[in-house]
This record gives structure tokens, C-alpha cells and sequence, in this order.
């Protein structure tokens, strides 16, 4: 018995033979189509949480970098801190150095001015103590006498004191006594005359004034 030969089967074309891995990577590779937003729907947008990779790591290298840059200012507030005192001391020094100095020049400017006013009314009291023989005797009238007041009043605004009379208690600091008397009169001991009047150029004493002094009995 005779075989009959099937026909053969047509061939594909080269151009259309597509393998089951080619078909899938197609498929894969093929990009869907964007869908467009509907008018006046929300879209939610997608984004990316960006976590970091160091860890504690970096977390703990920052804290030390912050504690270092910390420990620095504190040092240099500190720094600044002890200037500013040691600068305030020497401010409070000199200060007080300019304040004493200020002092001593005026008490010496007001002890050089009382020394010479010392030493000009001190060369006129002999002056003065003729003025007062004058007056004493009734000499101290006229012309010559109202130049004689004149020259007292002027000396008194200067600061010029007279001291010493009759009746006065006898105090050493100001009385030179030339000369001792008992007297049932008196207390205490008292001038009973005086020879020659003192004066005083403010606090101080230019010349005590002589006297005679009575003690009680």
C-alpha cells in the first residue's frame, strides 16, 4: 500500500514569527498610557520619603560637633568675662588715684593760700598793734581813723580775728600769760588784763595774745 504524502504545512514568514520571551518583553517594556486628570478632580501627587542612610551615626557626630562649638563660646565668654573685670578694677583704680589726687591738690592749693595770707597779715599786726595803743589813748579820731577802720574791716574779710580781753577765762592754747594773780573774784583762772591782743586767721592761730591771769584763791 502506497504512503500518501501529506502536503506540507505552509511556512510562516520570517517577519512574523514572534517567540513567547519576545512577546513578554514587549509587553513589560511598553509604557501604559498616561491617564489624564479628569476637570476639577484632586490628584493625589507622588513623592518620596528621603530617609537617611548614616544612622545614629551622624546624629551622635552632630551632637559633638554642637557641644564642641558650645564649649568654645563658653570659653571665650569667659575669656571676655575676666578682661572686662580686670578692666573694670583698673578703671576703679585710677579713678580713685585721680579722686585722692584731686583732694591733696586742694588742701594744698587752700594751705598754700592760708600760709601766704598767714604770712601778710602776720607782717601787719605790728600795724594793728599800734592802731590800738592809738585808739586806747584817744588818738584814733578823724581821717586817721576811718582809714584805721577801713584797714580792719578789710583784713576781717580776709579772715582775720582779733581775740583777747578783760574778763575772758585764760586758755593756754591762746593765752600767753606773763603774768599770775590770786583773786578772791574769780572761779577759775581768768585774764585780768591783757597786754596784747591775739588774732587768729580762721582755725588758726597767728599770735596768742598776752595777758595777765588771776587764779581763784
Amino acid at each position: 500500500m502506497t504512503d500518501a504524502k501529506k502536503p506540507a504545512a505552509p511556512e510562516a514568514p520570517e517577519d512574523e514569527a514572534v517567540t513567547v520571551d519576545e512577546a513578554v518583553t514587549a509587553g513589560a517594556t511598553e509604557e501604559p498610557e498616561e491617564e489624564k486628570p479628569v476637570e476639577g478632580e484632586i490628584v493625589d501627587e507622588a513623592f518620596t520619603v528621603h530617609r537617611s542612610t548614616d544612622g545614629p551615626n551622624q546624629a551622635a557626630a552632630q551632637g559633638t560637633t554642637d557641644d564642641t562649638h558650645q564649649h568654645g563660646l563658653g570659653a571665650e565668654l569667659a575669656a571676655l568675662r575676666t578682661d572686662l573685670d580686670e578692666r573694670t578694677r583698673d578703671l576703679q583704680r585710677v579713678t580713685a588715684e585721680y579722686a585722692n589726687y584731686r583732694k591733696r591738690v586742694d588742701r594744698d592749693r587752700t594751705a598754700v593760700v592760708e600760709q601766704a595770707s598767714a604770712n601778710v597779715l602776720g607782717a601787719l599786726l605790728p600795724v594793728l598793734d599800734d592802731l590800738d595803743r592809738a585808739r586806747d589813748h584817744g588818738d584814733l579820731v578823724g581821717p586817721f581813723g576811718a582809714v584805721a577802720e577801713q584797714l580792719t574791716a578789710a583784713l576781717t574779710k580776709f579772715g582775720l580775728t582779733v581775740f583777747g580781753a578783760k574778763g575772758d577765762p585764760f586758755d593756754p592754747t591762746r593765752h600767753e600769760a606773763v603774768a599770775h594773780l590770786t583773786s578772791a573774784e574769780v572761779s577759775e583762772p581768768t585774764c585780768i588784763d591783757v597786754m596784747r591782743r591775739g588774732y587768729l586767721l580762721g582755725e588758726r592761730l597767728l599770735r596768742p595774745a598776752l595777758v595777765a591771769v588771776a587764779d581763784p584763791e
